[in-house]
């Protein structure tokens, strides 16, 4: 019998719901907060650390792209490891290393010093995002895996659009090591819920490790998410993006032909036969595609062009978090992919968005209750939306290799908000240098370089228009996604039928 059957075969005993599952939910919730909330906080750092840390602009991308690069690079393979060695365990060791390096963080003298704390904590923040919806599928019945599932997801919406918000907050009133350091009292708590709450869970067949499938796929993960987020600041066409991202094409591709060859893979290539999971992955691809570069491109709008601080731009893009957390707290979200099922629950959640993205690029011109519209309408699709496809994600994949599925759903998540910035980022660049009245790489400079108020006022009208072209090339993204991954996953339901 081939590994690929075994693996389809029934896992093990049905499973039972634990007596404590939502006080765990809670916990490990809490924990999530804090890794995905890293991912932005330290974005409206940047002048402080600039100015107390002597650090250059080199510093300050590596301090923001250490935590992430690690993290990506690390999500496959820290969910096979907790499927092998038990995901109690790396919850545990995640929570661990999560909180050495916060504390690190927040004690750091030197650039370097953070730099290398950010990546010990992109370690443990590895550890956390595969392990709670590992955990989450282990501990909750299948009928509850949706409203489960819906909860994790909002909070992952939450730590990811509030980032900003908090961080904001937290420099009004402490100096910026308070932002790593508030992460201490909640990895404390947790450490102490999961050695007394969580049950260990692992994948009992005991496969051997793939050690040379980990290595190939950190090394390739971190290349392809570096030459993304590099993409815009070297140019698309400099050596450095282009060689990283021939490494990274280079090794994913051993990487794949490898996994099709060992008799124990860390990734099961049969899983992208299944149109279910196929569905799924392109939909999650496009969903953080469409929120991550919508959010980065309307945190800009606020602040160049309205002029709001960090802590002003992040509550006008509170109401996207807020929405999300309402819908899928109040168990709207489960209830509608319940009645609609999983196609028509991912495509209304991507049409909702695309019309959200829509009105952002069509209306914040005319003041906020446009963005406040398209923000909305953003939150309910993700609240829709991504719970579905995870969903779909680890229903496809065996339960005994929950954590691989939760790798592969934070690697989806990571790329595609790492797309997002950087697609749509261009868009905006190149729109912007064709209609600006003097040449420069940035907002900022522009300004600065610009003669009298008349060609002041032209250099922002660039901007926003190159800011509405981006948005609705989102928007169209999203919405052809939403219909390739409905296509998919209905196809997939009448296939199983």
């Amino acid at each position: 019998m081939t590994t690929s059957s075994q693996e389809q075969a029934p896992a093990g005993p049905v499973v039972r719901a634990h007596p404590q599952r939502w006080l765990i939910l809670g916990v490990i919730s809490l924990a999530q907060l804090t890794v995905v909330l890293d991912n932005t906080v330290l974005n409206v750092a940047i002048p402080s650390l600039t100015g107390e840390l002597g650090a250059a602009t080199s510093d300050i991308q590596w301090m923001i792209n250490a935590y992430s690069l690690v993290q990506s690079g690390l999500l496959l393979t820290a969910g096979s490891a907790a499927d092998r060695y038990g995901r109690k365990k790396m919850l545990t060791a995640g929570l661990a290393l999560f909180g050495l390096g916060s504390l690190a963080a927040g004690l750091a003298d030197t650039a370097g010093q953070l730099i290398a704390a950010r990546a010990g904590m992109g370690v443990g923040g590895a550890l956390l995002l595969t392990t709670t919806l590992a955990v989450v599928m282990q501990i909750f019945t299948p009928e509850e895996h949706p409203k489960a599932i819906g909860i994790w997801s909002a909070v992952s919406a939450l730590g990811f659009a509030s980032g900003p918000l908090i961080g904001g907050f937290v420099l009004d009133h402490f100096w910026w090591g308070a932002i790593f350091l508030i992460n201490l009292p909640v990895v404390a708590l947790g450490l102490v819920a999961v050695v007394a709450l969580v049950p260990e869970s692992k994948n009992r067949r005991g496969d051997r490790p793939d050690l040379l499938g980990a290595v190939l796929s950190t090394i390739g993960m971190a290349a392809l998410v570096y030459a993304i987020i590099s993409g815009p600041g070297h140019g698309w066409t400099s050596g450095r993006v282009l060689a990283t991202a021939a490494v990274a094409v280079v090794v994913l591709a051993l990487f794949a032909y490898w996994e099709s060859r060992v008799p124990y893979p860390m990734l099961d290539l049969h899983f992208f036969r299944d149109q279910r999971f196929t569905g799924a992955v392109a939909g999650a691809v496009l969903v953080t595609f469409g929120m991550g570069g919508a959010l980065f491109l309307l945190t800009q709008h606020l602040q160049f062009v309205l002029g709001y601080g960090p802590l002003e731009a992040g509550l006008r893009t509170a109401p996207l978090a807020l929405t999300v957390v309402l819908l899928n707290f109040s168990g709207v979200s489960a209830k509608w992919m319940a009645r609609l099922g999983a196609p028509k629950s991912v495509l209304l959640g991507m049409v909702l968005m695309s019309a959200g993205l829509m009105v952002i690029a069509t209306l914040t011109a005319q003041g906020y209750a446009g963005t406040l519209l398209g923000l909305v309408l953003v939150g309910a699709g993700c609240a829709v939306a991504n719970p579905a496809m995870a969903h779909a994600i680890m229903s496809a994949i065996p339960p005994a290799r929950a954590g691989i599925g939760a790798g592969i759903n934070g690697t989806l998540a990571e790329f595609g908000n790492g797309l997002g910035v950087a697609v749509l980022g261009a868009v905006l660049t190149s729109r912007f240098a064709a209609l600006a009245p003097v040449a420069a790489a940035s907002l900022p400079a522009a300004l600065a370089s610009a003669r009298g108020e008349e060609e002041r006022v032209r250099v922002i009208d660039a901007f926003s228009s190159g800011v509405e072209s981006s948005q609705l090339v989102g928007a169209v993204a999203v919405l052809l996604g939403g219909v390739v991954a409905a296509v998919l996953l209905r196809r997939a339901e009448r296939s199983g039928a």
